[in-house]
């Protein structure tokens, strides 16, 4: 299992949100602030099975065309989670 936590701008995060939950995958979204002018920006944990990762980062990088300046539109980590538990 992985832990994906994805960091956009507030702009981008609706339609990230629709692409994800069509897949069905189950998603965490976090308000949050950061970068240089503290802009307002979203934080999704997207936990998932390993072999569904991959189809993950492809629907992200999908809704999340580059921008013409080149400027990023995502910051993105994927880290294994050695337990998940639902209480």
């Amino acid at each position: 299992m992985k832990m994906v936590i994805l960091i956009v701008k507030n702009q981008d995060a609706d339609e990230i949100t629709q692409a994800l939950t069509s897949e069905k995958y189950r998603i965490t979204r976090v308000a949050s602030t950061g970068g240089f002018l503290r802009s307002g920006v979203v934080t999704f944990l997207i936990g998932t099975r390993d072999e569904r990762v991959e189809l993950a980062l492809e629907i992200i990088r999908k809704n999340l065309t580059p921008l013409p300046s080149g400027e990023k539109r995502a910051t993105l980590f994927v880290v294994p989670v050695e337990r998940f538990e639902q209480v």
